[in-house]
This record gives structure tokens, sequence and C-alpha cells, in this order.
């Protein structure tokens, strides 16, 4: 039975807040993002062609375990995609575990820099390289490892790339047995132990380990230090430390906000995000530790209404129902839109507002008079976007729904402090998406995103959730991107592949990838010589040799 909705006086998410902390929520000058224009120095790259490249269209690979790394020879010559007049940039992440185990040396040193020369000579515009938490400061607070990130970054200013760094603040991978798996910081999981509730925790008592609580973002429970202050300080050293390479090398620092590094609730473990049954799945609100406990309850109280502050709403179901047979989710009348349920998902989703409002402000005072661009991340959850109530949006946090835009706010937000809004799902179509669920809607939802950061004047970075390399993924992004960028006098738009692994460089995909960086950047003036120097191509003639440089 859902809970009784009488009456109540309107709700602001403020209402919360500590007066410190609300003193310190005033609002800093805006700042211009800042996309650097310079042409990129021109760059040759050699390397001749063995015995073992591919000589027709069939594909095949050519692999630094073929030979010597000198035996290929490629002179190419290209202007950054960034100072093209209409071009968009493209950028390529690296693999998780680009960086070892304590984050003290790059891994497979060989094969990566001939990765690098091969994007560079693709006419790529540089790599995303994330920047764990739970290898930098691993062992002890305030003692940070950035060695592996550093052999990164000098090898991409040698290969004439730039870089955009993703500060992650989260777990990596499901867990121990993952390949991928990096978890947080040891002496956080230690604290973690110590007191669980500063991890979230749903209705079940289930606590997610992706992400501190926000909760208690800023309170001591880090040794003294609040969850903001680790980040903040976090970033501080990251600044002082690649300080000569920002404005040349490192152009934009992505912030970290929540789970996969996207500013968002646990509602869903981010691993099952990939999996094709996610897009029933309802999620959990993470509203139970004893911090978040003790904040709605304050916020309850504070409006009179002492009973809607003991817990999240019930009658939610469970994750895999239709929406349509819960009590809070059902379209018609369903308590979501009750005096009740906009109170808890204001106050829901205001806290997640407020956390990353405190999040810019660090960065933005951290990084501020720094040639470097600053971002943050929104998920992209569109399986339950063609109903009313959004559910799985909604545990999420982002409070959109058939009669609220709960994205409009976000991307204010991030205007306010100069950041970039990053979105995903740019290659996803609806015709696909709705043949597993009808309600889904990856575009429906990237539109309503787009036209907020339109509306706002934000600049956009898009991505990808698959690692799709085929031509109908390739064209939907082109689609996505010029739905964004039709009409606007100075576009300020980019892309980051997602992500850099050994079947991007297969032949075929190689091929595509190539042309669809050419589409982003409209390059005409990519020039190459092969073999001899009487040999001269175009960029597509250089794609159709299918250099695939295999990373591992």
């Amino acid at each position: 039975m859902a809970i009784a909705s009488p009456p109540a006086p309107s709700f602001s998410a403020s209402f919360c807040c500590s007066r410190a902390d609300s003193a310190r929520l005033t609002r800093c000058p805006p700042i211009t993002a800042s996309f650097p224009h310079s042409h990129r120095r021109l760059a040759a790259i050699s390397a001749r062609l063995n015995s073992s490249t591919p000589s027709g269209a069939g594909g095949g690979s050519v692999s630094p375990d073929n030979g010597d790394l000198n035996q290929y020879e490629l002179h190419h010559a290209f202007s950054s995609a960034a100072s093209r007049r209409g071009g968009s940039p493209v950028f390529v992440a690296l693999p998780t575990d680009a960086v070892g185990l304590g984050a003290a040396q790059m891994r497979r040193r060989k094969a990566m820099a001939q990765s690098f020369r091969a994007l560079a000579a693709a006419g790529v515009e540089g790599v995303v390289m994330e920047v764990w938490w739970g290898l930098v400061e691993r062992e002890e607070p305030r003692v940070y490892n950035w060695d592996g990130y550093w052999e990164i970054v000098t090898m991409a200013r040698r290969c004439g790339l730039k870089v955009r760094a993703v500060m992650g603040f989260h777990q990596c991978g499901p867990g121990p047995g993952d390949p991928q798996w990096i978890p947080l910081p040891v002496w956080v999981l230690q604290e973690m132990d110590k007191d669980p509730d500063i991890a979230y925790s749903d209705r079940f008592g289930r606590r997610s380990m992706e992400y501190l609580s926000l909760g208690c973002d800023i309170l001591p429970v880090l040794q003294g230090r609040s969850p903001i202050q680790a980040y903040a300080d976090f970033m501080r050293n990251f600044r002082d430390s690649f300080r000569p390479f920002f404005g040349d090398v490192i152009t934009g620092v992505q912030v970290g906000m929540g789970p996969a590094g996207e500013l968002r609730y646990p509602s869903c473990p981010s691993h099952k995000l990939s999996w094709a049954w996610r897009s029933r799945e309802l999620g959990e609100f993470q509203c139970y530790d004893k911090y978040m406990l003790a904040n709605l309850n304050a916020c309850a109280r504070g409006i009179g209404m002492h009973e809607w502050g003991n817990g999240g709403p019930i009658g939610t179901g469970n994750l895999m129902q239709d929406p349509e047979n819960t009590v809070f989710f059902k379209s018609d009348d369903g308590s979501w839109n009750t005096a009740y349920g906009k109170f808890f998902l204001e106050w829901y989703s205001g806290m997640l507002l407020l956390h990353g409002e405190r999040i810019c402000r660090e960065a933005e005072t951290i990084f501020r008079g720094i040639e470097v661009n600053t971002s943050a991340k929104v998920a992209g959850i569109h399986w339950h976007y063609g109903t009313k109530s959004h559910p799985s949006e909604l545990t999420a946090g982002y409070y959109n729904t058939s009669t609220r835009d709960g994205y409009l706010p976000i991307t204010r937000m991030f205007g306010r402090y100069g950041f970039t809004l990053c979105s995903t799902c740019f290659e996803m179509q609806d015709v696909e998406e709705k043949q597993m669920n009808p309600v889904s809607s990856p575009e429906g939802f990237l539109r309503q995103l787009l036209l907020a950061a339109r509306v706002c004047d934000v600049p956009l970075e898009g991505e990808n959730c698959t690692s799709n390399l085929d031509d109908r993924s390739f064209q939907q992004v082109l689609k996505m991107s010029k739905f964004y960028t039709d009409g606007l006098e100075k576009p300020t738009f980019s892309f980051n592949f997602f992500r850099m692994d050994k079947n991007m460089f297969e032949y075929n995909n190689w091929v595509r990838f190539t042309r669809f960086v050419r589409q982003m950047s409209v390059a005409n003036i990519f020039r190459a010589r092969l073999g001899s120097p009487d040999v001269h191509s175009s960029a597509g003639d250089s794609a159709k040799l299918g250099f695939a440089f295999a990373y591992s």
C-alpha cells in the first residue's frame, strides 16, 4: 500500500542543506570552456610495411609481434581536427588496464606506442586516459603514484596526441574475479569495514561498493577528511604533478561523480548495464544508509511530514517487474505523481544535484587559470523512457518524467561552472532497442539531453556505450552529433570512442573507424606516402591498407 499523500508545502532540495553548506553553494562566476584551437604540429610517423601486410580488402592484421616496430614506414601530415572548420575531434579511450596495479607503470609499452602512432596517423585528436583513485592513492591517504600515467602522457605527446584525463573515483568491474577489476583504495575499503554506512544501501540492506554514498559528502569519514575533500586533494595533486602538460597535451579533465564516473546513484550495478535484459530492470532507490536516511528525515520534519522521512517509497515492485504492475511507478495513478512522490523524488534528485555541484565547485577552483576543459558525465538510462514515470531514471536520481524535465537542472548546473556535458548512447537506435523493449528510446533520451545542452549553451562530448564498429553505428553517431551542432554558430562537440582494443585494429573495423574519423573531422587534407617517395595516397587509401596494431 502506498503512503498516504495529504497536501504538502512545496519542497526544494536546498531546504536540507546546512547553513554552512548553503553558503558554500554561492554561485561561482561562470567560466568559458576552453577548447584548444591551435594547430597541431605536423607529425611524421615512420613505418615500413612487412610481408604480413594485407594486400587486398580481405583483412588480416599487422601486429607489433610480427616484427620490429621500425619495420614500418608511413609518413602522415595532418592538422588538428579541432581547428578544422565545422569539424568535431575524435578521442579514443585507452584500455581499462592501461596502467598496472599500483599505477607504477604503463602496461604493454611497445604495443601501446604502435597503437598511438596508428591513431595519430588516422587523424584521431587524442586519447581518453582513465585515472583510477584505487590505483593512484591505493595504500595510504595522500600518498599518490602517477608514474604509469606520466608514461602515457609523455608517449601521447611524442605521438602528437592530446589527452583527456578522467578522474575515476569509482570501482571498476564487478569483483576480484573480473580481469578489469579495480576497487576503491585499500584504505577507503578499510573505513567501509568500520562504518558500512559510507556505502550506499537499498531497502534490502544490500551495499554498493562502487562509489561512496553522497550522504556523507561533507562528513569527516575518511580518516578526518570528507569524501569531497579526498576528491579535491586527488585532483589538486594531479594538477600539480602534470602542470607542464596542461594546454599542450592534457586538454581535458572529466571529473567522476558516481558509479562508472556518471552523476547518478548505483541503482543498478554498472556491469549489468551492458546486459541484454537490462531493459526490464527498474533499479532500486539508494537511500537507506544512515546518512541518507538522516537527511531525508530532517527534510520531512522540516515540512511537517514526519512519516515521509522513514525510508524510500513502498510499492516499487521488484527489479524485473512491469512498472504498470507496481503501486509507485504505474502510469496513471502511481504514487510517483502524488504529493509524497514529488517530495521524495525532489529530495532524492536534489541530493544528487547537490553532490554534482559540490564537486563542480571544487574542480572549477582547482583548475581555474589552467588551460584545460572540465567535463562531467550523465548516464544514458533509456529503457523506460517511453513510460510516463521513467522508473529506471528515477531510481538513478534523474527526476525525469512525462511531466518534468530532469536533465535541464543538471545541464544548467554544469553550465554555471563552465563544464562540458558528456553523455553516451550516441550509436544506439530506437528501431533496434524497441525490438527487445518497446518502451525503450535511447534516441528520445539523447534528443532531450542535447536540447538541454543547446538551450544552456553547454559544450558536448558524445560517447558510445557499446563497442560496435559497424557503419550503421558510426552513421548514427554522425546523425546525433548533427542534431546537436546544426544551426549553432560555434558548435563545440567532440566524441570519445570507447574503447581501444585489438578488435578495433582488425582490418575491416579499422577501415570503418578511420572513415568515421574523417567524416567527423571533415578532413580532406590527409596525405600519406607509403613504401617509397613516389607513392602518395589520400586518407581513404590509407584506411584501405588496414593498418592494425593489436595492443595485446
